[in-house]
This record gives C-alpha cells, structure tokens and sequence, in this order.
C-alpha cells in the first residue's frame, strides 16, 4: 500500500486487491446509512452545485438482488464461522429487503477490514440510529465482542422540532479494536467555567482542589492497610501505593484532619497541573460544519476535520 493513496473505487475490490495483510493503523468510515437520503451526489460545488464529475455510485446498492446474494454467500461460505452464523440469522429475522442487503454489504467488507488491520489497530464506524443495533451485531462478530471499545454519541446538529418523536440530533461511533494490545492515547478538554469554578485558591494563589486518595475495593483485598492512622472502609481500599502516599505526604499535598490523620479525599490537585477534562464518550464539543465555513467543500454528508483529529490523536 502507497503512503497517500487515493483508490478510487469499490473498496471491497480495493481492499482485496491493493491492501496487504495486517498493514493498517486505524480504520475510520462513514458508510451511507441505509436512511433514505440521497447520496448520489458524490461531487458538487461549496454552493452544492452538481458537478459535471456527478458519480451515481449509490445507485440501488441498498436493495436485495444478485449483488447482496453473492456477498451473502461469500460470508456463508468464509473462514468466520461466528459472522457466517450471524449473517443467516439476520436474513432469517430481517427477510430479503433494504436493511439486509446493506447489512450483508457491509459484513462483508467489514471482515476485509479486519483483516488489513495491524493487531495494535483500531476501527471507528460512523453510523446513526437507523442500523447501528445492527451494525453492532455485526462488528461483535467480526472483530468478537471483547474487543468492543466504546459507543460514542456525537452530537452532530442543534435542537429541532421533529413531529411525534425527540429530535434526532446525533450520530453513532462504533468504536472496535483488533486485539487488547491496540493503540490508545489519553486525549483532554479544556475545563468548562463551571468546573473551573469548583477550584479554591490557596495561599499562595493557586487554583486547587482535592481528590479521593481511595477507589473501590468490594471484592478485593488490594489497598487494605492502615497508613498514618487511616484505614478505608470495608467496601473500599488505598488507590496508590504507601510509597506514592508517602512522597504526597512530605510534599505536603495531602491534607490532614484535625487528629493530624490524613483525609481520604485530601490530596490537593492544583489546575495548572492538570491536562484538562478527559474526553468521555459523548462529544457535544466538536461542531459540525457550518453552511458558511471555509471546510465545507460540498459534500453532503462530510464530517468536520476535528472528529477526525480526535480519533486520529487517540488511536494512532
């Protein structure tokens, strides 16, 4: 595989024939969702003129017919005994129409994807709410159901009216990994005014606050000693080391109790110090594209370049 290719093309064929084994990083794909829009447009202009370039790639891929039954069959008949057996259950339970003839397309093209995968890769699957229960199914069985990362809820859009239901104003991540050994870094967000607001000052002017020097320990004799005086509840148990304790201790960044006992949640945290808010999984704090930005580049149904910073900076 060429550094900063571009195939242009039915990715199965593509991934069959052009990408080797075991050679890729990390996966992001924004299929078409199988909701009923267009996506016939591939091309057009910022102002969302056609472009004579127009590709009607979409055309009738989501209905069952000789395509969706010769990729069923490619699945029955391959190596993955659990997605063979998964892939006939749903065809069983969903019939021959629209949402199985994609869901067969996409298993098929998902089990490359496996394979192309480096055994430190990832994969992130961007759908929403129409297919991702099954989606899900899916993913469980080609990439088996422990490596299973997260489901990430984007909030794509601003609150609208919608009749008889709640808006829909979110997308789905479907966020797999190849093996327990993947690539993962610890990404932060700047602290929100209302957070910010939780920190005292100290005497020297310092933004602080403290912290819990226990976690839960309920079946587990890990962290149960008594140190300085203090022992945690039975359901609970020291989160660090008494060498760790120690050294906050000398530092003075544990606070005492009147008895001079140290407070289980007294270790003093100052926000200068701290990388900012760990990012969960629901991200209201990426926008999506506004109609007037210089990002957009016509495409109906393209994503902005801060989700994908954000997956890239995670898991590569």
């Amino acid at each position: 595989m060429a550094n900063n290719a571009l195939y242009f093309g039915d990715n199965l064929d593509v991934l069959r024939e052009s990408i080797a084994t075991e050679s890729v990083d990390l996966i992001y794909l924004d299929p078409p969702f199988n909701s009923a829009r267009d996506y016939n447009i591939l091309f057009s202009s910022p102002k969302g003129v056609e472009s004579s370039a127009q590709i009607t790639a979409f055309e009738d891929s989501w209905h069952w017919g000789e395509q969706a039954e010769r990729e069923f069959g490619e699945i029955v008949r391959g190596s993955n005994t659990d997605v063979a057996e998964m892939i006939q259950a749903l065809r069983k339970f969903l019939g021959e129409n629209d949402m199985m003839a994609y869901l067969t397309m996409m298993a098929n093209r998902l089990l490359e994807l496996h394979r192309v995968l480096k055994p430190t890769g990832s994969l992130y699957l961007h759908c929403d709410p129409t297919a991702s229960h099954y989606l899900k199914i899916v993913l469980d069985g080609v990439f088996g159901k422990l490596n299973y990362q997260n489901e990430i809820i984007w909030q794509r859009t601003n609150a609208h009216n919608t009749a008889k239901q709640f808006g829909r104003v979110h997308d789905t991540l479907l966020f797999y990994s190849k093996s327990s050994d993947h690539t993962w870094n610890n990404i932060y967000a700047p602290y929100s005014d209302a957070q910010v607001k939780r920190y005292r000052k100290d005497a020297n002017g310092r933004l602080f606050t403290t912290q819990d020097l226990t976690a839960s320990r309920p079946d587990s004799s890990s962290g149960k000693f008594e140190w300085r005086g203090s022992m945690p509840s039975s359901s609970r148990g020291w989160g660090y080391t008494i060498e760790q304790l120690e050294t906050w201790w000398k530092q003075g960044r544990i606070v005492s109790k009147k008895d001079g006992t140290p407070r289980m949640d007294g270790l003093i945290v100052f926000l200068d110090e701290m990388p900012g808010k760990a990012v969960q999984s629901v991200w209201t704090d990426v926008d999506r594209i506004g109609n007037t930005s210089a990002e957009r580049l016509g495409y109906p149904t393209q994503k902005p370049l801060a989700l994908l910073e954000r997956i890239i900076q995670a898991s590569s």
